[in-house]
């Protein structure tokens, strides 16, 4: 042993760790045996996860389990984290043993070091508060795994629904001020009839808006917690009442309708809660994705693609070619939504992969949940500030398109000349390039004025038959 080190020991032996560490044995362990893929819990879940210990604890000194002296070393051991502090403590890899047990472990071990240490104790000695007997007290790695992955995940999709909110609206806003721009309509990604951008940004921004609608549904099922079912949901361990008390206090602290599920076997077997949650994220990142593919076509070229939109040039687009500006906000979106996608699959494949009591991949389920909240937050919020609210129209672009496909507008001939007389006139305006009205007057086929009225592109936005 070095200087460095202390011993400490578990129920397997004695073992190694860092002097300073507020960790101890077991956490040290899952060190060793998960050196994956060097990344952390989320800091929403070590929240979550000390919530539930802080509450833990103020249930059981109300049950007459839990001193008040230690009660109160471990809820200011809690808040200490709570506040930001220590979260570099908290160090097992995402990927790891079932259920989070190592995890889990590491909580206990940090608060009951912080917890002791405040009583006059020194670093793993556990004289006062053990991370066991006292910081776990009435609780199972099969309860609260699930429950800190509720208060996680609510606290997350909270600022998500709510950045998906803020699209929606800027989408909103843009379609308003564009509500009277024609531009050639697109189906099959050839020329459709006329449509405003109006219509068609407000079409994205009713998408996004109810993508944030459906995510906020799903977020209903996570206020059901399992806490106090401990290791199988029969509660062995736990005073009658500690399940009231936990959600009473996680409730008033998340602003959440938290509330005891009714079946607390079902709230430990079943990753039903998660499984929606995260298909109401790759509902949404499917969304985003079409609405930003939309936004590429219509800004390509500029000069030799679609070239409607103008987007903010956020960078250089290209190390060699001078001048070159891409829509790279939306590439990065499109990226971000990929892996939301792939994300859902992994939450699919391991909430199916539980047996009998216990789905003991919860860690992957949990680390899949939380990275795509987090990223889609962000690049919707990206989207909205570097892309949407400084997107314009080139309405003389849109206006020569328009021009240039007799397809766009023959349509609103058919019921005054006829289905095979209107693609007649179609076939020979596009093989003798000129516009459709020229040749309609050409071959007479209504009063000038009535076939201008009828060719208005503006008035076909509005629906009904151009009179």
């Amino acid at each position: 042993m070095t200087t460095s080190e202390r011993i400490e020991k578990d129920t397997l032996g004695e073992v190694r760790v860092p002097t300073d560490a507020l960790y101890g044995a077991q956490t040290q362990r899952g060190v060793e045996n998960y050196p994956i893929s060097g990344y952390r819990a989320f800091p929403a879940f070590i929240r979550a996860i000390v919530a539930v210990k802080k509450a833990a604890a103020l249930a059981n000194a109300e049950a007459g389990r839990l001193s008040p002296e230690r009660r109160d070393a471990i809820v200011w051991a809690c808040d200490e984290i709570l506040g930001g502090k220590h979260h570099d403590q908290f160090v097992i890899d995402v990927f790891q043993a079932g259920a989070g047990v190592s995890f889990h472990m590491n909580a206990n071990e940090v608060i009951a070091n912080i917890a002791d240490r405040k009583l006059g104790g020194a670093l793993g000695t556990y004289a006062k508060v053990h991370p066991n007997d006292h910081v776990n007290m009435a609780q199972s790695t099969n309860d609260v795994t699930p429950t800190a992955m509720r208060l996680a995940h609510l606290e997350l999709t909270k600022d998500l629904t709510a950045e998906l909110d803020r699209l929606a609206d800027a989408l909103g806003a843009k379609a308003a001020e564009l509500r009277d721009v024609v531009k050639p309509g697109r189906t099959h990604l050839q020329d459709a009839v006329p449509v405003t951008f109006g219509q068609e940004v407000g079409g994205w921004s009713g998408r996004v808006r109810s993508a944030a609608a459906r995510l906020r549904a799903a977020r209903q099922e996570l206020c059901e917690l399992g806490i106090g079912g401990t290791a199988a949901g029969t509660g062995l361990n736990a005073d009658p009442r500690f399940r009231e008390r936990v959600c009473r206090s996680l409730a008033e602290w998340y602003g959440e309708p938290i509330v005891p599920a009714k079946d607390l076997f079902q709230a430990m077997q079943s990753m039903a809660p998660f499984v929606r949650i995260s298909s109401g994220m790759r509902t949404a990142a499917i969304e985003l994705i079409q609405v930003c593919n939309d936004i590429r076509l219509l800004v390509s070229g500029p000069r030799t693609g679609f070239g409607e939109l103008i987007l903010p040039a956020v960078q250089p687009g290209s190390s060699i070619m001078p001048g070159k500006i891409n829509p790279a906000v939306a590439e990065m979106v499109d990226q971000v939504c990929f892996q939301v996608v792939g994300n859902d699959t992994a939450v699919m494949l391991a909430a199916q992969a539980g047996q009998l009591e216990l789905n003991v991949m919860m860690p992957e389920v949990n680390y899949a949940v939380c990275f795509s909240a987090t990223i889609l937050t962000n690049a919707v919020r990206q989207l909205r500030t570097r892309t949407i609210e400084g997107m314009r129209v080139d309405e003389e672009r849109a206006k020569e398109l328009l021009d240039a496909s007799p397809s766009l507008l023959v349509t609103a001939l058919s019921p005054h000349i006829g289905y095979a007389r209107a693609a007649a006139l179609a076939k020979r305006a596009l093989a003798e390039r000129r516009p459709l009205l020229d040749v309609a007057l050409e071959e007479k086929v209504m009063p000038e004025a009535d076939l201008r009225r009828v060719l208005d592109p503006l008035p076909m936005t509005r629906g009904g038959v151009m009179e």
